[in-house]
């Protein structure tokens, strides 16, 4: 196998975590929205907790792309 079928092949396994990203993403804003319809007195409290599992889901997804770039670009 060359080194060029293998670098393919591990940049398509570094994607992985991307598809896990976009599901999660989806999970949080469903469970957000409904919470919030459920129950408006608390939208300050879900709020936050919302956003902060957004920004930590977020940032698994660039530590993905930014290993994905140096797969295709340096390596």
């Amino acid at each position: 196998m060359s080194d060029l079928a293998v670098k393919y092949i591990a940049i398509s396994i570094a994607m992985i975590p991307l598809a896990a990203v976009a599901l999660a993403l989806g999970k949080i804003f469903s469970d957000w929205i409904s919470s919030v319809a459920r129950n408006p007195g608390s939208r300050d409290a879900v709020q936050q907790i919302g956003l902060l599992g957004f920004a930590l889901t977020e940032a698994i997804a660039l530590f993905a792309l930014i290993l994905i770039l140096i797969m295709m670009f340096v390596l």
